[in-house]
């Protein structure tokens, strides 16, 4: 398990997503963040698969996809045939975990799921064991450019070290806020894989950069 930076496409220039994705993967991004949003689940519309796709055919990074959906089961075979690495689904929207869980590993994908930040930790108890890793919202879902919710640092924490006294080598992101002015918080509670928008991509001629920044303080840990 390493740590790794997964900047949010949600978050780039829509006008030019290849160029920016270029920018972030030729600065060291390893893996991208892609938000499936049906505006049902949360209150937006983002992007369908045919982008994950669109964008794959340029791209040799891990993609990362995170469905915010009603029925996230549908999604699974969509995410597979689009080029997805690794899927997560919330916990809120479906009564049947394991099976969901199940049902992205026989894909061939890694599999994982994401709680909102008022979601216990408690409803993971039973589907940790077969869990890849776990995507704390930092923020509500649905938009990005939120801010940061302070006590979701104290979910990580606790997160971690649950999945060490269970013997877990639990992949725990986190999603919402995150910045350079949060990164070092964010690492030493126990997170490794790290969700970055707007930091990321606000300015095109800093996504670079960004990138860099990001990665001196990843790698550190």
């Amino acid at each position: 398990m390493k740590n790794r930076l997964s900047p949010s496409v949600l978050a780039a220039d829509f006008g030019a997503l290849r160029e920016d994705l270029y920018l972030a993967e030729e600065a060291g991004a390893e893996s991208f963040h892609f938000d499936i949003m049906d505006g049902h689940f949360v209150p937006n519309l983002s992007y369908g698969l045919s982008l994950v796709s669109a964008l794959r055919k340029n791209s040799k990074a891990f993609f990362d996809v995170h469905l915010m959906v009603d029925n996230p089961d549908f999604y699974f075979p969509l995410c597979k045939e689009a080029g997805a690495d690794r899927v997560s689904f919330h916990v809120e929207a479906t009564p049947h975990i394991d099976r969901s869980l199940h049902a992205i590993r026989e894909l061939g994908m890694e599999a994982g799921v994401a709680l909102n930040p008022a979601t216990p930790l408690s409803s993971l108890d039973e589907i940790l064991p077969i869990s890849t890793y776990v995507l704390l919202m930092s923020v509500n879902p649905g938009f990005g450019g939120q801010k940061f919710i302070p006590y979701s640092l104290d979910k990580v924490k606790r997160l971690r070290k649950l999945a060490e006294a269970r013997g877990l080598d639990l992949e725990i992101g986190i999603d919402g806020g995150v910045g350079l002015q949060n990164i070092r918080d964010i690492l030493d509670n126990g997170a490794n894989f790290i969700i970055a928008g707007s930091s990321v991509f606000s300015k095109k001629e800093e996504v670079g950069e960004s990138v860099r920044q990001f990665n001196r303080f990843i790698r550190k840990n």
